[in-house]
């Protein structure tokens, strides 16, 4: 098989992880993914830059831990590495930052492996979010993480993956119970909010993937930080999240539908 991937993996199927990076403009996906790309692309011809705002918001909120001191991030949901990946972005400002990525996808995370196989700092998991106790037992196994110590945990687009029936508020809440005070959680999140119907639709695509995108409101998306401290501006518009300069906030943030957030997990008093 191409790559020097599994030949176990199942390549019948388009991956998101595969689709995603397709759209990022990565190297990492096959053909039946970009004929799904290009499908859903013709439906939402602004998906690309959505993915790519995504992105951005991302390294924005990564920075913002990093400037609070956090130097170890779980990434769950992270896809495949490509360019401005959160490991890349935290050693812009600090060499010594550990990362863990966490994914469902084998394809994403054989690809992972053999592109961090050098990197001592980083590690990779394959488990499903909706196994948050699994996720946090391996990634304390990797002794990359000290789960005593702030973390950044990172869900960055992978939420909306997990449909009500697997009840992801409480999903949130165990991986918000294992962090430490001093800890930082990054939601992204697609949402119905705003969106023409023509985003709908592409949604519907989705469920040709092995992981169908459920759409929440803000209010939803909002209750997944819990009891934490919420940043400002709150959970807005992905590029209204503290964009770097005033015109990358965009006429029309809501175009690229979905909202983002970081919160804090604040010293219990007493």
């Amino acid at each position: 098989m191409a790559d020097g991937l599994s030949s176990g993996i199942d390549l019948s199927r388009p991956s998101a992880a595969r689709v995603y990076d397709y759209f990022l403009g990565g190297a990492h996906n096959f053909e039946i993914d970009r004929q799904l790309a290009e499908q859903i692309a013709r439906t939402t011809p602004n998906l690309a830059a959505t993915m790519r705002a995504g992105r951005q918001f991302l390294r924005r909120a990564v920075r913002t831990l990093l400037d609070a001191g956090i130097d170890q991030f779980l990434d769950i949901g992270s896809g495949i590495p490509t360019v401005g990946n959160v490991h890349e972005v935290a050693r812009a400002a600090n060499p010594k930052a550990r990362v863990v990525y966490v994914d469902i996808d084998p394809v994403a995370v054989a690809h992972s492996r053999e592109l961090l196989a050098d990197d001592d700092l980083t590690g990779v998991i394959h488990a499903d979010l909706r196994d948050p106790e699994r996720i946090l037992a391996e990634s304390r196994a990797t002794g990359l993480l000290d789960l005593g110590r702030p973390v950044g945990i990172l869900l960055a687009g992978v939420v909306h993956f997990v449909p009500d029936a697997d009840r992801p508020a409480e999903i949130l809440a165990t991986l918000r119970a294992a962090a430490a005070p001093g800890s930082f959680l990054v939601v992204s999140h697609s949402t119905f909010e705003d969106q023409p119907q023509e985003m709908l639709d592409a949604q519907r695509l989705s469920a040709r993937t092995d992981t169908e995108i459920t759409l929440r409101s803000r209010a939803e998306i909002t209750g997944y930080f819990g009891d934490w401290t919420i940043l400002e501006p709150g959970v807005v518009h992905m590029p209204l999240w503290r964009p770097d300069s005033p015109s990358d906030a965009d006429d029309h943030p809501e175009r690229f539908g979905a909202f983002g957030g970081v919160a804090r997990y604040d010293q219990p008093a007493g």
